[in-house]
């Protein structure tokens, strides 16, 4: 919780850098999309140059039970989990454990000897041996073959959701179980060829555990979570902090309004979990995902001085690694966000932005940023001493460009 607060909104945009007026622009902006029951509530946070500018919530948090939106909601993060994942692998890669180009199967067995799609319906599919078998860069990248069975473009995604591999409510195996089912599938297409979104971060949360000897959890808490403050991030909530868990609801294409898609009181994260998802599972709160930004901001260290990882190591992280220096438009297999490809690179764990211009929205080269299935965003840019997250509970993730719209607002208010 200790949700921090702004007394003089005024003055901390001005601290800030930013002009008052123009950050206030923020909030009517996103009272629209409540206003017009087309989302049910959201939370915006702006940090810059060591002040928090912006901080302020809209709507309800619970429409069934009339609950408002607070400052310390917990909402299902999904796919923001996935940055999380990547900076443990990177904390184990600075401690030696393993090389980047590593091939999985020296830790996963059961991921050693892939196959890749060579034609077919999804059911007698024809398979062949990969070029190259996937490497822990690979996975980091999302250039290891493996893919979504939501996508549901290709016949090895039919084969993920037969088997109900890679879903966020699965719970029926752990990551060690997850793995040797993973392991019998083919992958998409050889490593390194293309970029496809995908399962690889839920293989790194298994090879977390391998190489620390530690559950992913565990790892996480003791790590990261503990070390920052992060108190309300985890796989589960407690009967505790369920007062303050928000509802997750499901855009309707005919209507545009909003239904009811996870109860928070009857769905998985009341329950204690079996796969603990590093691709997708986390719950995690507005301050909290900011003490996470913070740190990478800073260059790896907590408030209290403690390292988690070194400045070249996120440096590493957030360039772009797809191969010849291409973008997502060029590598990308089938779409996956609200999130443009153009101009948009992919480092160790997260997108980042090698050409502004190309992209068509403001945000400077070398800013990097993810986004989760039920709209949550958020970016950080070092070139402004800047962090912008943006916290709601709307699936798809694509049914409103509210990224896009909200990266316009915040760069408009700067003014030093």
């Amino acid at each position: 919780m200790n949700a921090p607060l702004i007394n003089d909104p005024t003055s901390a945009a001005k601290q800030a850098g930013m002009c008052p007026d123009r950050l206030a622009r923020i909030t009517p902006f996103f009272q629209s999309y409540v206003d017009r029951k087309k989302l049910a509530g959201l939370s915006t946070l702006v940090w810059r140059k060591g002040e928090l500018a912006h901080f302020d919530v809209q709507g309800q948090m619970d429409v069934e039970r009339g609950k408002t939106l607070t400052h310390d909601t917990i909402f299902r993060i999904y796919s923001m989990s996935k940055p999380i994942t990547s900076v443990a692998v990177m904390m184990l890669f600075e401690e030696g454990r393993f090389q980047l180009e590593h091939e999985i199967g020296r830790y996963i067995p059961e991921l050693g000897d892939l196959k890749v799609y060579a034609g077919g319906p999804a059911r007698g599919m024809a398979v062949k041996s990969a070029s190259r078998q996937v490497t822990i860069r690979d996975l980091l990248t999302h250039m290891s073959g493996f893919t979504y069975g939501f996508m549901e473009v290709h016949p090895v995604d039919e084969a993920y959701r037969h088997f109900k591999i890679g879903g966020v409510d699965l719970t029926t195996s752990n990551l060690e179980e997850f793995c040797k089912l993973l392991g019998r599938m083919p992958l998409l297409h050889n490593p390194g060829e293309a970029w496809s979104y995908s399962v690889s971060t839920d293989v790194l949360g298994r090879l977390v555990e391998v190489v620390s000897g530690m559950s992913l959890f565990d790892f996480f808490n003791t790590r990261i979570f503990q070390p920052l403050g992060m108190t309300d991030t985890a796989f589960q909530v407690s009967a505790d902090q369920m007062p303050r868990f928000a509802a997750n609801y499901q855009r309707d294409p005919k209507t545009k309004s909003f239904a009811l898609a996870d109860d928070p009181e009857t769905g998985r994260y009341a329950r204690p979990p079996v796969f603990t998802s590093g691709g997708g599972g986390l719950v995690s709160t507005q301050s909290d995902y900011l003490k996470f930004c913070q740190m990478m901001l800073r260059g790896g260290t907590a408030p209290d001085g403690t390292r988690l990882l070194s400045r070249p190591t996120i440096t590493l992280m957030t360039k772009n690694h797809l191969p010849g220096g291409q973008d997502l438009e060029g590598l990308a297999q089938g779409a996956f966000s609200e999130t443009t490809n153009a101009g948009i690179g992919f480092g160790l764990g997260f997108a980042v932005t090698v050409d502004e211009a190309k992209s068509q929205i403001t945000g400077p080269d070398g800013t990097y940023y993810w986004g989760g299935a039920a709209s949550t965003i958020f970016w950080i840019d070092p070139s402004e001493d800047l962090i912008a997250i943006l916290m709601t509970q709307l699936m798809p993730s694509g049914a409103y460009p509210l990224r896009r719209q909200f990266q316009q607002l915040v760069y408009a208010a700067i003014n030093d």
